[in-house]
């Protein structure tokens, strides 16, 4: 419908009283936002109260302009509403604005800044993210707060949990979480025991042990008895020593003695030789019986016997002798090698009991976290953090339920929980 052109005092009135009214209005609905800068994604709507034809409204670009009709864009941003009114009403009435009857005809209408109102129609939207039922965006309105934007944002995403009793299951998770904290402290006890013994020590070194959550006297108990395990094992390593050594001592006495009666046999063969020689020149010339020599033949049989018997055990002796002396050089070294693969064994077993570890962890903190929620409820305090972009810099505020948020404010939401004891990486 085309605006009708009244005579002009009675125009002027007219002009005048809507104009006040929309500055009433202007003024009553924003008091709060009076030093509220625009920014991208901000609706403004510029009008002229006597011209509803003009009425547009417009978004803000990433560029901070906005579309003003017969103008084009504007820029506006990071302006006050009342500065991009100024500057607004500043450059529009500039241009010649052609108004039409109802009988056809044209003519031109120079607005004056008294007549151009600007109003932000929406401001750009808020964003929550985190432990929120609908995270994502959200319309701001003036005055909202966080309590609210999470209560429009269905609170608390406890209720799309999918998990069993979160009560039942954290005592069941509590119990697996403590049974491998004792498997760990268990293991690195007997990693701190098998490093000392490799290193020849007859004592553990307990400052290079992590703290565990651990009860300190079962930490006790374990560390007693990877000490009597440590003084047990160096005392068998003693007597095995200690055993192979004075085997090696004493084989090596009888091969002493067996070289001395070697010699001697040798010299006893060598002696009987020489006496049946001389006993068959003897035989030879008839100056002895026949038995005679044969007793000769029989001593020299009977002595060498002796003697290869003797210079075979001898042997014998020297074989073990010498398997004594490389089982004792292989004592340290097979001891040595079982310790590493213990160690091996120690360390993979460390490794899966972090991971374990680690898993229970995490689900141990995502169910104390609906747990103390359920329990709590909306009366809990849960960390919220909103990060505002003023400029080109973007600032993390600290804050509660009760503060006021901004157009464009991105609010990050975390549950609280107890946290489990932190998990070795070593």
């Amino acid at each position: 419908m085309h605006h009708r052109q009244l005579p002009g005092p009675a125009r002027r009135g007219r002009l005048a009283g809507l104009l006040l009214a929309g500055a009433v209005v202007a003024a009553t609905a924003q008091p709060a936002f009076a030093a509220y800068r625009i920014g991208p994604g901000d609706v403004l709507q510029v009008e002229a109260a006597a011209f509803p034809e003009l009425k547009t409204k417009s978004v803000v670009n990433g560029d901070g302009e906005v579309s003003v009709p017969l103008v084009g864009q504007v820029n506006v941003g990071g302006l006050s509403l009342g500065d991009a009114r100024a500057k607004i009403q500043s450059v529009l009435p500039t241009k010649e604005f052609r108004q039409r009857t109802q009988d056809g005809r044209e003519f031109p209408v120079i607005l004056s800044p008294s007549e151009i109102n600007v109003s932000i129609l929406e401001y750009r939207p808020i964003y929550l993210s985190g432990d929120i039922s609908k995270p994502g965006e959200q319309v701001f309105r003036p005055g909202l707060t966080v309590r609210q934007s999470v209560s429009l944002a269905g609170g608390f995403d406890i209720l799309r949990f999918k998990m069993d009793n979160p009560f039942l299951q954290l005592s069941d998770l509590r119990s697996e979480y403590n049974t491998a904290w004792i498997d760990y402290s268990r293991e690195q006890q007997r990693m701190a025991r098998l490093r000392a013994e490799l290193d020849g020590q007859q004592g553990v070194d307990g400052k290079s042990l992590i703290d565990t959550p651990v009860a300190s006297s079962l930490t006790k108990e374990l560390s007693d008895g990877e000490l009597a395990i440590l003084k047990t094992r160096y005392a068998d390593l003693v007597k095995e020593k200690t055993y192979l050594t004075e085997a090696g001592s004493k084989e090596a006495a009888r091969a002493k003695v067996l070289t001395e009666q070697e010699a001697r046999e040798k010299e006893g063969v060598q002696s009987d030789a020489e006496d049946l020689k001389r006993y068959q020149e003897l035989f030879e010339k008839g100056n002895i019986p026949m038995p005679r020599l044969v007793e000769a033949r029989r001593s020299l049989l009977l002595s060498s016997t002796r003697a290869l018997q003797t210079t075979a055990l001898l042997a014998q002796v020297d074989r073990e002798k010498g398997e004594l002396g490389r089982r004792l050089q292989r004592v340290d070294d097979n001891r040595r090698l079982e310790i590493l693969r213990d160690m091996q064994d120690a360390n993979v077993r460390l490794a899966s009991t972090r991971a374990k570890l680690q898993a229970v962890s995490e689900k141990l903190r995502y169910t104390g976290m609906v747990k103390s929620q359920l329990v709590r409820g909306m009366d809990s305090q849960p960390t919220i953090a909103i990060f505002r972009k003023t400029g080109d810099r973007t600032a993390r505020i600290q804050a509660t339920y009760d503060t006021e948020l901004q157009p464009g404010d991105v609010v990050e939401v975390a549950l609280q929980s107890e946290e489990p004891p932190e998990i070795p990486t070593r």
